[in-house]
């Protein structure tokens, strides 16, 4: 009997949103029942206490947690600002910072909730690209022009909130200091500067993913319906959509909140609380 690989995943962020990655994961182990994950977070100065919550809540699932804290000898080169800080390099750089061992991962940020199974990402051929990303169709789309003009790319701007990534050929492939003299060379140009990154200098590598299904853009529900015919209403989504992406400013932990899959998010807020009060007392 084959024994099926195990799936590799990768968030980065600070300390604020490690509530957020508690229901992440949630709605990933209650989707994705029977999988075994190993959870990689790259960070700069997380307290030990607050790591071993995550921990904990990954023990009760049977995942493995491995955080990695990242020296900043490494990034004495970077052009670093309260515009861009450190934390902004990790994903593209996690080749380099992640151990030799691992061939691949799939980045997640942590606003997202995964509402079906994570494998078939996790099973996808790169066809020799360093990534796999989902542009955001709809209204994001209309901003591709612009972008274009803006970044010098040709095609798509694609999203780095969910990624498929080649470790070991991004060993070879991205070298950090290209990186590091892009951002000093174009700083005012980039608005959202890894996103940017990953755009201007590896556009030509990216295998394309279908947003509504790997990268659904929670904002533009009537956009994909309409899109689509009427074929992509809230029915659809739930049975074929892996990740839903809560992007921009408004987010459903705020109060106020109030667009279509806030109340979804509320729902997996709420059994993290049940899941990690078995443990013990734990604040989201």
């Amino acid at each position: 009997m084959n024994q099926v690989e195990p799936i590799a995943l990768l968030t980065t962020l600070d300390k604020n949103y490690l509530p957020q990655l508690q229901v992440l994961l949630t709605s990933i182990y209650l989707n994705n029942r029977g999988e075994t994950f190993s959870l990689y977070l790259l960070h700069k100065d997380i307290p030990r206490e607050n790591l071993e919550q995550v921990r904990t809540h990954c023990n009760r699932y049977g995942y493995t947690f491995i955080p990695v804290t990242v020296e900043d000898v490494l990034f004495k080169e970077a052009p670093v600002t309260k515009q861009y800080p450190k934390e902004m390099y990790y994903r593209l750089l996690a080749p380099h910072l992640l151990p030799e061992t691992l061939n691949k991962v799939i980045y997640l940020d942590p606003d997202t909730l995964v509402i079906n199974p994570l494998r078939p990402l996790w099973e996808t051929d790169l066809q020799g690209n360093l990534f796999a990303a989902a542009a955001h169709t709809g209204k994001a789309q209309l901003a591709d022009g612009v972008n274009q003009l803006r970044l010098g790319t040709q095609g798509q701007y694609y999203n780095s909130g969910v990624l498929l990534l080649d470790l070991k050929a991004g060993r070879e492939k991205i070298n950090p200091q290209t990186i590091f003299q892009y951002v000093k060379e174009h700083g005012r140009e980039l608005l959202l500067p890894d996103q940017d990154v990953l755009n201007a200098l590896y556009e030509s590598q990216i295998l394309p993913l279908e947003d509504v299904i790997w990268n659904y853009d929670a904002r533009n529900y009537r956009s994909y319906f309409l899109f689509s015919g009427g074929i992509y209403d809230l029915p659809w989504v739930m049975e074929h959509t892996v990740v839903i992406h809560f992007c921009g400013k408004d987010k459903p932990w705020k109060k106020g909140y109030s667009r279509r899959f806030g109340v979804l998010y509320q729902h997996y807020l709420q059994l993290t609380k049940r899941e990690l009060f078995l443990e013990e007392k734990i604040e989201l």
